[in-house]
């Protein structure tokens, strides 16, 4: 293991990317967005540094794992995953080494590479890949202290980061040719609030830089969103944003809303969401749900169904509660696998369900679209301004503007065929 500064035994004195360099490093990346920006500014320092990535572990020198530890399944299989690659030299990463080394340290004898030491050498850096999305981390850590959470643990309090900065690697992507820019962090509509600033400040900013590009707004909390809303609103005006907007709202029962500390009600929530609405009526809504936290009663339950029956969101992500070391809820009772396994099959079901009359007024329609991924040979993604899905079966380049007829319903996406 590397030596320690500052008292933290996570934070490393020697230079692990001049141990990295010309090597040739295989890299596996978990959990959110921001866990994959970190993964690509890595794999600029390393190709800076004369690192050749490579596609398994058998063609490694060395592996790098990209942890994540926001639930108990994912902690099980990222030490299962490290056991297994242990006879390879081994660096990890990610939110599991800043909470759980111990763990790490019971399956593999790794070294440890902060989260923090990468940004500091991408500084120095500044370089992105050529691709059809780029993902700009505009903030570190929240401010809010629900007590569910290790990723509050694992990435401390909101640090936001300069605009300029964000500016600079925005323009960067837009560049080389991405399109679809996704702003991310813990909390993105958070950042500003530690620096006098505020999301839509960065927003308009952003939107004025030069280019074909189109820009996602990541995950932001009901609680920072209401206290910003009427300028965010203003903000998305642009043409330059997605209307596309991921509002976890965690559970329909302002009960155990309280008891997450969540910071907001069900009302404060359903109020932001009408605002969007009604302001732009063609956005998305995505939300997220946790089902089976200590002491969520089945009316509580069904008020979280009743809440996707009113909001109608275009996507729903249902997450089992895990119970979490250092986390308020940590020595509560919990509930068997069976009932949380039971709820999450029902929340998502129902989910479900809404899409089909959501989606069934574009079918057969002929909408706007541009391509932002290449799927595989043949095939590429393209979004339309809400942020619609549209598969066409075709080889196009990214960033071209198509129209396409939406032939098909896939729930998540449509399969659509080029029109023009």
């Amino acid at each position: 293991m590397e030596e320690s500064r500052s008292g933290d035994p996570c934070r490393d004195m020697t230079d692990v990317f001049a141990v990295l360099a010309k090597k040739r490093v295989y890299i596996e990346t978990y959990g959110c967005s921001y866990n994959f920006g970190d993964t690509a500014n890595l794999l600029e320092v390393l190709n800076h540094n004369g690192s050749i990535r490579v596609a398994s572990p058998a063609e490694a020198d060395v592996i790098i794992i990209n942890t994540c530890t926001v639930v108990g399944p994912t902690e099980r299989r990222m030490l299962r995953r490290l056991a297994a690659l242990r006879e390879k030299p081994l660096f990890v990463t990610g939110c599991m080494p800043l909470v759980q080394r111990e763990a790490i340290l019971s399956v593999c004898s790794p070294t440890i590479i902060h989260p923090d030491r990468i940004r500091d050498a991408y500084l120095s850096v500044r370089t992105v890949a050529p691709g059809g999305v780029g993902i700009v981390q505009i903030a570190q850590g929240c401010l809010g202290r629900c007590t569910y959470c290790i990723t509050r643990r694992a990435r401390g309090p909101l640090i936001s980061f300069p605009t300029e900065e964000i500016r600079e690697k925005v323009q960067a992507f837009v560049n080389s040719g991405a399109y679809e820019i996704q702003l991310t962090a813990q909390d993105a509509s958070a950042w500003g609030r530690d620096t006098g600033q505020s999301l839509p400040d960065l927003l308009v900013d952003l939107c004025s830089l030069q280019g074909n590009y189109r820009i996602r707004v990541g995950m932001m909390n009901p609680k920072t969103v209401s206290s910003i809303l009427g300028d965010l609103l203003g903000a998305f005006e642009s043409e330059r944003l997605f209307r596309f907007v991921h509002l976890p709202v965690q559970s329909g029962s302002d009960r155990i809303l309280e008891q997450m500390r969540r910071g907001y009600t069900v009302q404060e929530f359903e109020d932001v969401v009408s605002a969007f609405r009604r302001r732009y009526p063609d956005i998305s809504i995505a939300t997220d749900f946790i089902v089976g936290f200590p002491g969520e009663t089945e009316k509580d339950f069904s008020r979280s169904l009743a809440l996707i029956g009113r909001t109608k969101p275009a996507k729903v992500n249902v997450t089992r509660y895990s119970k979490r070391p250092f986390t308020g809820p940590f020595a509560e009772k919990d509930f068997p696998d069976f009932v949380k396994k039971d709820r999450s099959r029902i929340l998502n079901a129902y989910a479900e369900e809404q899409y089909t009359p959501l989606n069934r007024p574009s079918l057969g329609t002929t909408v706007a679209c541009v391509v932002t991924e290449k799927l595989r040979p043949g095939s590429v993604m393209a979004r339309t301004a809400s942020y619609q899905g549209v598969v066409i079966q075709r080889d196009l380049p990214i960033g071209v503007a198509a129209e396409a007829l939406l032939k098909k319903d896939r729930k998540y996406f449509f399969m659509g065929e080029l029109v023009a």
